[in-house]
Formats: structure tokens, C-alpha cells, sequence
């Protein structure tokens, strides 16, 4: 079984988003500090050299593939912003259809600009996946 390479470091997370290039990413990179420090109640750490995530969970899937991941987090790449919401989306098409411009995948969120969304949407999300995260992976809380 392949061991996963993006796992919790010592980087500072400020040095890392005070290195980003963008202006507005280094804003929306602080905006989501907050919002998601304050949705996960837990204190950001870089995962690898360019994931800012915020708790953890053991999972373990039927195949015997396990690890640990974050809750939820971000990372400023150069196309737009990744918000990870590892609990995906399900539920959540009336929540989607009113956060403004964006982009998803399986358990991202890509998002050009935080002033493009609404961002209490974007919390509701967030916490939503969380909330199923939580659920799905209670006894190993």
C-alpha cells in the first residue's frame, strides 16, 4: 500500500501565505484562515509545502486503505483558489446554486476570487461537510 506524501509539516502557515504571490490570494488565503479556523474550531497547519488544513480524521476504506487527512482546508494555487471539503457535496445542490462562481470537483471547491461567492454560503458548506465528515468517521474521532 503507497504511503500518502502530503502529511502535516512545521511550516508556518503565515510564512507560506505571505509568500504568495497574488495580493488578493494572500487576502482570500486570511479570509479563509478565519472562516475555517472558525468552522473547525481547529488551528491551521500546512500539509506538504502548499495545503493549509485544519484537523484531522482517520479514515479507513473497505479496500484496507487508511490514513489520516484534514477536516477541511485550502490551498492558493495559480488558477484559483482549491477549498477542500473533504465530506463532499452531497445535499448541497441549493447551497451550491447560491454560492455565485465557482467550479467543483468530487470534494473541491475552485473559486477564482472569494468576492465572487457569498460567503456565508461558502461557511454553510463548509460546515456541512464537516458535519459529514464527523458523522461518517465517528469512531475514529
Amino acid at each position: 500500500m503507497a504511503e500518502l506524501k502530503t502529511k502535516p509539516t512545521d511550516a508556518s502557515v503565515e510564512d507560506f501565505i505571505d509568500s504568495v504571490e497574488s495580493e488578493v490570494k494572500r487576502d482570500d488565503s486570511r479570509t479563509l484562515l478565519s472562516l475555517i479556523g472558525k468552522v473547525t474550531g481547529e488551528k491551521p497547519v500546512m500539509w506538504g509545502n502548499s495545503i493549509v488544513g485544519f484537523g484531522s480524521y482517520h479514515y479507513k476504506h473497505k479496500t484496507g486503505t487508511e490514513g489520516d487527512w484534514f477536516l477541511s482546508g485550502f490551498s492558493p494555487r495559480k488558477q484559483s483558489m482549491t477549498i477542500y471539503m473533504m465530506g463532499g457535496f452531497s445535499g448541497m445542490d441549493d447551497l451550491l446554486a447560491k454560492l455565485g462562481k465557482h467550479k467543483k470537483s468530487v470534494g473541491c471547491l475552485y473559486i477564482k476570487k472569494l468576492v465572487d461567492v457569498d460567503i456565508k454560503t461558502l461557511e454553510k458548506l463548509i460546515v456541512k461537510s464537516v458535519e459529514t465528515l464527523k458523522e461518517t468517521y465517528k469512531e475514529y474521532n
